[in-house]
């Protein structure tokens, strides 16, 4: 079977999933079908706001399907209409087996760690936040519980200590695009030799990536200052580590957190108690030593550095973050 015989229907919604549709299409794939999720309300006026899958789908004039449920009837009907060979799946919803059962070749996910490691929503963010050094992108096929799949294909990338959550992201989706259309010319000439998670599991300690809330990115001062730094990128420059600013006399401030470095020190300060020149310098007290705030952003205010910041606001000694 040629590449242009198989019938491709494409499932995502972000950009991370817009660079592996992009790479199918303009690599020649037969890409009948796109599933994305309905538009949603975005900026200050709230307008509907088109998924970068779906802009990309109606670009290249493909059949595009929006369902707000996807066990919905007439949803059904029109992607068995569609009669395809294999679905792809990349950063989208988890599918009925109704839906990943339908095309005889199957369904296949790609899952941006190195699976049987961090399944679940957020595998990026914990990779960083748990100070990983190694991440990577996984293929494998969908079964009924989600991120279990026997595994297809893998790429490992090295997470650099000058990386956050948008540098991995953006070299996990380019790698993520290359690994897809590898996974389906291996399906097509039928070298798939998939290899169940358990298998490479087993003896391992696995560790989670569950859902980020705001409440998962508040930074707990009395960390190990190299855990804080780490949590800070994994959740830079979205959806962003925060912490409040408490100044005597004053409302505490949500201070949301962009970049820093870390600085191992024997000290006897308090936890988030704040060190500053009030000149250059930002630092604050972690367990075993300081965390040096260089980008942040104050309420109504734009991203700054710590010597922009710190020209418009002093502290004194009993300023301190929590």
């Amino acid at each position: 079977m040629d590449k242009k015989d198989l019938k491709i229907v494409f499932m995502g919604t972000p950009d991370f999933a817009a660079t592996s549709l992009r790479a199918l299409v303009e690599g020649g794939y037969n890409v009948v079908g796109v599933v994305t999720m309905p538009d949603k309300p975005a900026g200050r006026g709230h307008k509907l706001q088109a998924s970068p899958v779906k802009q990309y789908a109606l670009e290249q004039g493909l059949t595009l399907m929006q369902p707000e449920k996807l066990k919905d009837p007439g949803f059904i009907s029109a992607l068995r209409a569609l009669d395809a060979d294999l679905q792809i799946v990349v950063a989208f919803r988890m599918l009925p087996e109704v839906v990943w059962s339908m095309p005889p070749r199957g369904t296949f996910n790609l899952h941006a760690s190195l699976l049987p490691q961090y399944r679940g929503a957020a595998p990026i963010n914990w990779a960083i936040i748990n100070g990983e050094t190694k991440t990577g992108i996984t293929t494998f096929f969908l079964k009924h519980e989600i991120d279990t799949g026997e595994i297809i294909d893998q790429v490992k990338t090295p997470i650099l200590d000058s990386d956050n959550f948008e540098t991995v992201y953006d070299r996990l989706a380019a790698l993520g695009a290359q690994l897809v259309t590898k996974t389906v010319d291996a399906i097509i000439d039928g070298s798939v030799r998939s290899v169940p998670q358990d298998d490479i599991a087993a003896g391992t300690e696995l560790r989670p990536a569950p859902k980020i809330f705001k409440e998962t990115c508040r930074i707990d001062w009395t960390m190990p200052a190299k855990r804080i730094h780490d949590f800070v990128r994994g959740l830079s420059p979205l959806p962003a580590a925060w912490t409040e600013l408490h100044e005597e006399g004053k409302d505490p401030v949500v201070v949301k957190v962009a970049q820093t470095a870390f600085e191992p020190a024997a000290h006897g300060l308090p936890c988030g108690t704040v060190v500053t020149d009030n000149k250059r310098h930002l630092k604050v007290a972690a367990a075993d030593g300081y965390v040096e705030l260089l980008t942040m952003q104050f309420p109504g205010k734009k991203r700054m550095k710590a010597e922009e910041v710190l020209c418009g606001h002093k502290f004194d000694t009993t300023t301190r973050f929590a």
